[in-house]
């Protein structure tokens, strides 16, 4: 516990702002602007996702859950954290005078890193189970129903929970982060925060490590079938590829959007000597810096519903007129499972 925090709580620790510096960077225009844009677009894809959802294909009709997950994840998450971000934008409120005891600030940062974590834990199991039904058909049932869909889900968000609720059990702690409106994981040199630091970028570098690469090897397997010399009977449907268009477009804007903040935090919890001094402050230009990673990364709540609005065969083809004209094909698991059924 800091110096300054012994009689207050915890979660507060020396800062480098002032009040007419916290007016100038903390807009409530653009936070409200924000949060709006962000929760109208997973809307959007919500409606889009409901119209959709009555689907032919059960492997459709499980990937359409899985991504339901996803944008329910990411409108919930612009939701909450945004009710707290532009509401201490609009009136600037002092976190020791509301919030002594901290518990506003440990929902903050458990929040902050369900919703962090979990899109990135969801883009691995969708890939994982896409690379099933691509790559190995055989070892697993012809197509996963949504129930078991809506499970898998179900375990990705209580992981991600659990790793959220441990500064509350004694592994790391949650701080109030520069400019003083919101709550994230202290990046100190303490073995709690440097083992809860490392914990959290080590998972999300993993998710988006292992999305990458079932995703290319998915993506290979697509053109081989294309190409390959049956073609013409294993030929995938267009669903299929649509699926795996979306599934990469989401693996990119995860890459692009939380990769730096992940590598930050793994670089600053292991800096030698410790970014943070024994006062528990940070260098102006780590505060900074860590602002900037974490406004990039929640761009990925507003960018993970349009990739699946505009990589739609509907908006594709007005794009493209041709593909439309393009003769059925059939699916890649369909077509393996009827020749295991031949005597």
């Amino acid at each position: 516990m800091w110096p300054n925090g012994s009689s207050l709580g915890p979660c507060f620790r020396p800062t480098n702002i002032t009040l007419e510096e916290r007016r100038m960077i903390a807009s409530p225009w653009f936070a409200a602007s924000f949060c709006l844009v962000g929760l109208a677009s997973n809307l959007l894809a919500l409606s889009v996702l409901g119209g959709t959802r009555q689907s032919n294909s059960q492997v459709r009709s499980s990937f359409l859950t899985f991504l339901c997950g996803l944008v329910i994840t990411d409108f919930m998450g612009l939701l909450i954290t945004g009710a707290i971000v532009v509401s201490q934008h609009a009136i600037l409120f002092d976190w020791h005078s509301v919030d002594p005891s901290c518990c506003l600030c440990r929902f903050m940062g458990v929040v902050m890193v369900f919703f962090g974590l979990s899109p990135l834990l969801l883009g691995a199991a969708m890939a994982s189970e896409r690379y099933l039904g691509i790559t190995r058909p055989f070892s697993r049932p012809a197509a996963t129903s949504q129930r078991r869909a809506w499970t898998t889900v179900g375990v990705v968000w209580a992981a991600a929970l659990a790793l959220g609720l441990l500064p509350l059990l004694g592994v790391g702690r949650y701080t109030v982060q520069y400019p003083g409106s919101w709550c994230f994981l202290t990046l100190g040199p303490e073995p709690g925060d440097v083992a809860f630091g490392l914990l959290f970028a080590f998972l999300g570098c993993f998710s988006v490590g292992l999305s990458l690469l079932l995703n290319t090897i998915s993506v290979a397997t697509l053109c081989h079938v294309y190409h390959g010399q049956e073609a013409a009977q294993q030929r995938p449907r267009d669903c299929e590829v649509e699926m795996m268009a979306q599934l990469t477009g989401i693996m990119v804007v995860a890459t692009v959007c939380w990769m730096p903040l992940l590598v930050f935090i793994a670089q600053t919890v292991l800096r030698s000597p410790p970014v943070m001094n024994a006062a528990g402050k940070l260098s102006e230009t780590t505060e900074k810096q860590l602002l900037i990673y974490l406004r990039v990364a929640t761009w990925n709540q507003i960018l993970d519903p349009w990739v699946y609005i505009l990589f739609r065969r509907a908006v594709i083809r007005r794009l493209q007129p041709g593909l439309s004209a393009r003769p059925r094909s059939f699916s890649l698991q369909p077509q393996l499972t009827r020749r295991a059924t031949v005597p």
